[in-house]
């Protein structure tokens, strides 16, 4: 008779805690906006230097002009004889998202 008792006990103990375990709701990550133009500044910046590897990446910041929209981008490039950071500033119709222009600046830091 205890046996059962036992048996059942288990069985109720299984249900409750996987019945009130919290559930893990993994937060849906949306995509950034600039992440279509981070694309682009990356694919760029490798055909403009082929030989470095792309160690790091930041998005600086965003700026609205008039119909244009600026991306800001600062990539961190290693190649066989240095290491740089390079700023890419890409400026596109902000109705359209055509490119207007891409310009790179290399820096130190």
């Amino acid at each position: 008779m205890r046996k059962p008792l036992i048996v059942v006990g288990i069985m109720i103990i299984f249900y409750l805690a996987l019945t009130y375990i919290p559930k893990i709701n993994h937060a849906q990550q949306e995509t950034p906006a600039y992440a279509k133009w981070g694309t682009l500044a990356i694919k760029e910046t490798q055909s403009k230097y082929p030989n470095a590897k792309i160690i790091d990446y930041l998005h600086v910041g965003s700026e609205n002009q008039a119909e244009t929209t600026i991306e800001t981008f600062k990539l961190w490039l290693k190649d066989p004889d240095k290491e740089f950071g390079v700023y890419i500033k890409i400026s596109y119709v902000s109705e359209t998202e055509k490119v207007n222009n891409i310009e790179f600046q290399e820096t130190s830091r």
